[in-house]
């Protein structure tokens, strides 16, 4: 078992707290590391790193700093298979997922690293003569990046890349249960020596004190967090105190809505893979189904026959799992109590409906629950978990409003081969993200962001990129020797 340090200004060092928390393997519930519990001295020291660097690290000309995150993206390709394995552990990923997310991280950095030459101002006319009106784009400052534990790889890519090509300097908070991949991550930093001490930063703790001790700092520029919501009202209280700027993603509630005029396969198929992506446990997720009459029994029989196709396991030990465990023993007794609840009100199981005893781990398999209501407590609350609740509607106003009616405002999705029919659900939908015939997953180039109780800005793109940028104007008055 391997203990960490924190990695503050360019070196590695001890906590003032000399507490350590348990990084737990939730395939086999067995104690695969320690981290520092860092403490609020711990996370000024960091702050005031970055804080120093960053005055020179956004003096840096952008296409070097491109060049650097480009790099970064290329020594975790090299490293690939450590980051897929260690991801499998401490997050219980399979193997396609874990690949792919720490594919989706390279190609992020890569991504990212394009937008060194295009983070562009404006001249805009001045009312009056001899006057010309500059927009500049600058660096907003210091960034801390709290990471969750369900996409560790993926989203540090985009807190860090996002950061360091628009010259911010980073104080990267990873989850409690998930941080080993971004200690790994910390080295691939340590050993690049065109990377000025204290540009990045990595503080291990609790998100209670050590996300807290962040978002309240005076010194830190922006909050860019992604979790729950309750975790995101306390990151905006403690940063309402200073009027820190917040970027938020939070929880979803994904409605998908199957008309008479899908096709069920593609429905199926399509609604199997947004529900089931990391075990049930991402944002983007499919979290309820809102089915046509005529078309329900036909839907749910599919599904049901491609949930009982699948295999669960320890993704580490078998590539071919399709179903690994979540992340702890009190998520996998969330998802169990919000499922007897269910069923306790009238919910049918079609699939599943229990934990998946294969041994040790927090396993839970797949289940389908149908003539659910839609008011109750696992349509209406986010279950992050394996579980897909189902309930019919008559007409496509039915199925807006009941889509619509949530507090979270993420991710949506829509099945019908009518254009009509798509075009008008698709504009009456109040969500971020809407995907129509296919999966729930976005891409690096589009804008990942959500409204109501899902958060505030953004990630991915141009619009998620801006977000990490301030505005200065200039109003350059000029003698005119011939007037």
């Amino acid at each position: 078992m391997q203990t960490h340090k924190l990695y503050i200004n360019g070196e590695y060092t001890e906590s003032h707290s000399n507490e350590w928390i348990d990084v737990i393997n939730p395939s086999t519930e067995e104690v695969i590391s320690q981290t520092p519990k860092a403490t609020t001295d711990d996370v000024n020291r960091a702050v005031e790193s970055a804080f120093q660097a960053q005055k020179e690290w956004e003096l840096i000309p952008n296409i070097e700093r491109g060049k650097i995150v480009r790099k970064l993206g290329n020594k975790i390709e090299e490293n690939r298979a450590n980051f897929i394995d260690l991801l499998q552990e401490e997050q219980g990923k399979d193997y396609e997922l874990a690949s792919g997310e720490v594919d989706l991280a390279i190609d992020y950095f890569r991504y990212m690293s394009e937008w060194a030459r295009r983070i562009e101002g404006e001249i805009v006319p001045s009312d009056r003569p001899n006057e010309n009106i500059y927009i500049y784009k600058k660096p907003i400052g210091v960034v801390a990046g709290i990471v969750p534990w369900n996409f560790p790889v993926f989203i540090l890519a985009r807190k860090v890349a996002t950061a360091l090509v628009t010259g911010c300097t980073v104080v990267l908070k990873p989850s409690q249960q998930t941080p080993n991949t971004a200690i790994e991550f910390t080295k691939i930093v340590d050993g690049m020596d065109d990377i000025p001490r204290g540009v990045y930063n990595l503080i291990t703790g609790t998100g209670s004190e050590i996300g807290y001790a962040l978002a309240k700092h005076e010194k830190v520029d922006m909050v860019s967090m992604t979790g729950s919501v309750p975790a995101g009202t306390k990151v905006m209280e403690a940063a309402a105190q200073n009027i820190t700027k917040v970027n938020l993603e939070l929880g979803g509630k994904a409605p998908a809505i199957v008309t008479s005029n899908a096709d069920l396969d593609v429905a199926a198929e399509s609604i199997h893979t947004s529900r089931l992506a990391n075990n049930g446990q991402a944002c983007t997720n499919a979290e309820r189904v809102y089915v046509q009459e005529n078309v329900a029994d036909e839907f749910i029989e599919k599904l049901k026959h491609s949930f009982e196709q699948l295999t669960i396991g320890n993704p580490r030990e078998n590539k071919e799992v399709d179903v690994g465990p979540l992340v702890s023993q009190d998520r996998l007794e969330e998802v169990e109590v919000m499922v007897k609840t269910a069923v306790q009100s009238g919910a049918k199981v079609v699939s599943g409906g229990q934990r998946d005893e294969v041994g040790k781990g927090f396993f839970y398999k797949p289940t389908i629950l149908t003539n659910v209501d839609h008011s109750s407590a696992i349509m209406q609350e986010e279950i992050f978990g394996p579980v897909i609740p189902i309930t019919t509607f008559k007409t496509i106003d039915e199925a807006i409003e009941k889509g619509n009616d949530t507090e979270f405002g993420l991710s949506s999705s829509v099945y019908t081969e009518d254009l009509n029919e798509a075009m008008r659900i698709v504009n009456e939908l109040k969500f971020g993200e809407t995907f129509v015939n296919r999966e729930n997953f976005e891409a690096v180039q589009g804008y990942h962001a959500g409204m109501r109780k899902s958060g505030l800005g953004g990630a991915d793109g141009k619009h998620g990129m801006e977000d990490f940028l301030v505005t200065q104007v200039v109003y350059m008055q000029y003698k005119n020797d011939k007037q």
